[in-house]
């Protein structure tokens, strides 16, 4: 199978793995990327940039196929020390970051010298024009269907997709409901 997002991420299908908190580890990361998915480690579920670069460094040892890591920004009191997080996802390799919360522009040039694919995720068109604009090589649109991410607007995927597709210059992946074959297709179908 061949799409823009097989091709920019180096995977046999264009299939990723969310980042799901306390669930995106290595063993799940792996697997989904060794069936030719992208797999995503979840960086604020390790707690500690050493946790991180020792789940980057185990999921090394069980695929040999691309994976993400998944950097969330959250608003915080006491905010996660995110430039430690990406010292351990440089030092580990990774070649695709996925995004996700605030917009990731003040960590964009650290990533981008580091030549990391960053995937943005975005609930919006408005916010995947956004991403678009501050050098995300691609997104990932969430309907309202997406769980812990389903935006302010509470716009479906059969909705959200096309508007997105009529406006985005990146390729983008659909999130959110994914279930089965009919609905890769169905997202295939919307351009995602």
């Amino acid at each position: 199978m061949k799409t823009r997002i097989t091709e920019l991420f180096g995977i046999k299908y264009p299939i990723m793995q969310g980042g799901m908190h306390y669930v995106g580890l290595a063993p799940l990361a792996a697997a989904v990327s060794n069936a030719g998915g992208l797999g995503t480690i979840t960086a604020l579920t390790l707690k500690t940039p050493e946790l991180l670069a020792q789940e980057i460094r185990k999921c090394h040892e069980m695929t040999d196929k691309p994976f993400a890591v998944n950097l969330t920004f959250l608003p915080a009191f006491m905010a996660p020390p995110y430039g430690e997080l990406i010292d351990a996802i440089v030092e580990g390799g990774i070649k695709i970051v996925e995004t996700a919360g605030r917009s990731p522009e003040e960590h964009m040039p650290r990533l981008k010298a580091a030549g990391i694919k960053v995937i943005h995720k975005c609930t919006s068109v408005r916010h995947a024009l956004k991403a678009q604009k501050i050098g995300c090589d691609a997104v990932s649109v969430d309907g309202f269907e997406c769980a812990g991410h389903p935006g302010e607007d509470d716009v479906t995927n059969m909705v959200l997709l096309p508007c997105a597709a009529d406006k985005l210059a990146i390729p983008f992946i659909a999130s959110g409901g994914m279930a089965d074959g009919r609905s890769l297709v169905a997202a295939l179908a919307l351009k995602a």
